[in-house]
């Protein structure tokens, strides 16, 4: 789960790091008034959950109230990266004398959560790593012992930084680390970590991404949730119970298990097809998930054929059968679909498909390979396979 930048920015003021003060506003006049409050120059910037802004106009600078509401107008409204744009931060105008990059990440190569600095702040961290890798810093924390105060001074020297600077650096690193600890992040990230006019380091920027396991334990967080942010489908699959991921590909896996997911979705690429998404409906799924899954899949116009992969360890395969063939009244478009069945009950849960005239198969590089066939258009595809029972 993200956060929007001032969310992010106010979880790091709680922890005591050094965040310049702002207000968020959703409309024009509450721009207007936001920067009156704050007085001066100020910079207005587009709340999504999404980066390159500047890039994109959803960051501009304003003289004063007046330009700040012109730039809230030209923001409100707009998408960027196809995510609508509901609110602005108005927040004072930085001095910047010099920009750093700085987060915490669970490194998985690592087994470990990291912090990743570069002197090179103020652009994506990506571009940095590409162009001038040698100026990225890693330190990786003790899974036991945790992140060390002597770790994020030496993070600062090779960073470049001296005097009082590695004592600020140092305490915002620390600080950080226990925002990324205390609420189950995957992410705490601060770009630009800035030194402004002052000679103090601010937290311009900010970006956190929460574990969405570990919310259970943090229903604060959990409600700054904004689900305009997200993939409405993936949204959907979130209240249905169902995990789901948006693909690029065309042939939609409705899969039971994380593992056999994954599995089908490689078998897919195999045999030169594209998967359009990751879904797991769980080990005891309902006939009424299975038609949300269905209608998750097929909202996709991507889609071109329906590929499910059913292991029956925990659920019967003929209790499946039986869902899908009752799932597939109450979807609403239509497109190819092949069934694999494998485990307990598995040739009754086949009779069952073969009397709603669907087909099945039996083993995973067939169903993969046919589903395949079904979109490429192969004449040695089945003909027997129907878009619909209701249609058969």
């Amino acid at each position: 789960m993200n956060l929007h930048e001032y969310q992010a920015r106010e979880l790091l003021s709680q922890h005591g790091v050094p965040v310049p003060p702002g207000e968020v506003a959703a409309s024009a006049e509450q721009a207007e008034a936001a920067a009156a409050c704050i007085g001066g120059q100020v910079v207005v910037k587009a709340q999504v959950h999404s980066g390159g802004r500047g890039k994109a106009g959803g960051v501009k600078l304003a003289g004063g109230p007046a330009e700040a509401r012109e730039a809230a107008e030209q923001i409100l409204g707009t998408a960027i990266r196809g995510l609508p744009v509901h609110q602005v931060l108005v927040a004072p105008a930085a001095d910047i004398r010099r920009e750093i990059y700085v987060s915490f990440v669970l490194d998985r190569a690592e087994k470990t959560v990291s912090l990743i600095a570069s002197a090179e702040g103020g652009v994506d961290i990506e571009e940095v790593a590409a162009t001038s890798p040698e100026s990225i810093v890693r330190a990786h924390a003790d899974p036991l012992l945790g992140f060390q105060p002597w770790q994020a001074r030496e993070v600062a020297f090779r960073l470049g930084l001296g005097g009082a600077h590695v004592r600020q650096f140092a305490d915002i690193a620390m600080k950080l680390y226990e925002v990324f600890t205390e609420n189950d992040a995957s992410l705490v990230e601060v770009n630009p970590l800035a030194e402004v006019g002052s000679g103090e380091l601010q937290a311009l920027d900010a970006k956190v991404t929460l574990d969405d396991n570990g919310l259970f334990r943090h229903r604060h967080l959990a409600a700054l949730r904004d689900t305009s942010q997200e993939d409405p489908s993936e949204v959907r699959a979130a209240q249905a119970g169902i995990n789901y991921v948006k693909l690029d590909g065309e042939i939609g896996c409705m899969v039971n298990g994380a593992g056999l997911a994954m599995a089908t979705m490689d078998m897919v690429k195999l045999y030169g097809g594209e998967p359009a998404n990751f879904l797991d409906i769980g080990g005891g799924a309902t006939a009424e998930q299975v038609t949300a899954a269905l209608n998750i899949i097929l909202s996709d116009p991507n889609v071109k054929a329906v590929l499910i992969n059913i292991f029956g360890g925990i659920a019967r395969c003929d209790v499946v059968a039986h869902g899908i063939v009752e799932a597939l009244e109450h979807v609403e478009r239509r497109v190819p679909m092949v069934v694999r069945l494998e485990g307990t009950n598995a040739e009754e849960g086949r009779r069952i498909l073969e009397n709603a005239h669907l087909h099945s198969a039996v083993s995973l590089s067939e169903v993969a390979e046919l589903a395949v066939r079904l979109v490429t258009g192969d004449a040695s595809a089945p003909k027997e396979l129907p878009v619909s029972t209701s249609e058969a």
